[in-house]
């Protein structure tokens, strides 16, 4: 019998951190680990289809402390919901485990060195949680403040610290100062190749109008920080750049992990809309609001090439998904896509700008082969780059090695 392993995660939705646990907990079930998920929120209506079929236990508690204090204090809110919920699960539940593997919210690390048996402690550091807000009044400098300082202190207490590129790495030693003497490592999130078995068809005629032969798709959540209007802003500049004839066979499918509790999800959604609205491209966009496995395979064999518009992004599994499905990627030319997109090769990298993106996009407008051949150059890096037998070698090998230091 393998080492036992409780996974706890602050909201067990559909984005990409969700995305890298749920495959964890399933590689190390396969390697004879028994393994657990602790979660704040788990809705099946709304998360991966792994979790409803998969065998391992998925446990939700303090779902009913706030998320937010009237949509404000969301960091402090999941910090006190993971406190509760480590409390839980050390002192009330009875669950009896070997290693933690904690990942975005640090803050509950300390619980487990409280524990009678003190806990071995994996943190996944997807991105320093300080730099994904700004900071431009007083009043919330000053609030961040002490939560900045207690995610430094906390996530220097892990016994093993694991980041999820080099870019990420780098900012993790220049983020966490008095953490220098930590050099984390680097595990790149996995594809599971199982979720793109699906069958497919050469038929989009669910989400975009008759004839259009050049579709691009947008996965990514309907979050201000993914710079979705990127997306719509260089779908414009290609149609200046069109004749008329060949902007009528163009099409954009905004597909993205929407859930109404957030309300950026559903105040990002509006403003998108009102924006394709106002430059009279609304025919030309369709906007999907989250979307099965089996629809997303069918949408990345079909179009052109994914659209991944966020800069800085920390990793971001969607281009890897893209290239496995031998669909080329355009995306910006910083952070993880550096790491996973082979620029001229398997896709493009440009500067996060309308006309350097569809400078990009008019190139498969014009030569509709490059969907063929970078495609295969795609899938063929993933292969060999992030393989789900190589993640799951390596997030054994660590779990092991904390077995050791026990």
């Amino acid at each position: 019998m393998g080492p036992s392993v409780l996974f706890i995660h602050p909201d067990l939705g559909i984005g990409g951190a969700e995305r890298l646990v749920v495959d964890a907990a399933l590689a190390l079930k396969s390697r004879g680990c028994q393994v657990q998920v602790w979660t704040a929120h788990y809705d099946i209506g709304h998360c991966f289809s792994e979790t409803l079929d998969s065998g391992i236990p998925i446990r939700c508690c303090g779902d009913w402390l706030p998320r937010s204090i009237f949509g404000k204090c969301l960091a402090l809110c999941a910090y006190i919901r993971m406190i509760f919920l480590a409390f839980y699960v050390v002192f009330l539940s009875g669950e009896q485990f070997d290693v933690v593997f904690c990942d975005q919210v640090s803050a509950c690390i300390p619980v487990f060195k409280l524990a009678r048996n003190r806990k071995r402690v994996l943190f996944y550091c997807h991105f320093p949680d300080q730099l994904l807000t700004q900071r431009t009044l007083l009043l919330k400098k000053l609030y961040r403040t002490p939560i900045d300082w207690l995610e430094e202190r906390t996530t220097g207490m892990a016994d093993c610290i694991l980041v999820n590129s080099h870019f990420t790495a780098k900012i993790f030693k220049k983020t966490f100062t008095s953490l220098s003497h930590i050099q984390p490592d680097v595990l790149y999130p996995s594809l599971n190749v199982s979720n793109f078995k699906h069958s497919v068809s050469d038929d989009l005629s669910e989400f975009v109008p008759a004839k259009r032969e050049t579709v691009f798709l947008s996965i990514n959540r309907y979050e201000r920080k993914k710079n979705l209007n990127l997306a719509l802003e260089a779908l414009s500049s290609l149609h200046s750049k069109l004749s008329l004839l060949e902007w009528e066979k163009v099409h954009l499918i905004l597909a993205g992990g929407y859930d109404d509790r957030v309300r950026e999800n559903v105040e990002h959604y509006q403003e998108l809309k009102e924006i394709a609205e106002k430059s009279e491209m609304s025919n030309h966009v369709t906007f999907l609001r989250s979307f099965s496995d089996k629809q997303k395979c069918n949408l990345l064999h079909n179009c052109a090439c994914i659209l991944y518009t966020p800069s800085n992004e920390h990793f971001g599994i969607v281009p890897v998904e893209a290239m496995y499905m031998h669909c080329p990627v355009i995306a910006v030319n910083s952070g993880g896509p550096l790491e996973s997109v082979v620029d001229g090769v398997t896709g493009f990298l440009c500067s996060p700008t309308a006309a350097a993106f569809s400078d990009a996009m008019e190139k498969f407008v014009r030569n509709p082969t490059l969907k063929t051949s970078m495609g295969k150059s795609g899938n063929a890096r993933v292969m060999e780059n992030f393989s789900c037998e190589a993640f799951s070698d390596l997030i054994y090998h660590y779990i092991c090695k904390l077995m050791e230091c026990r």
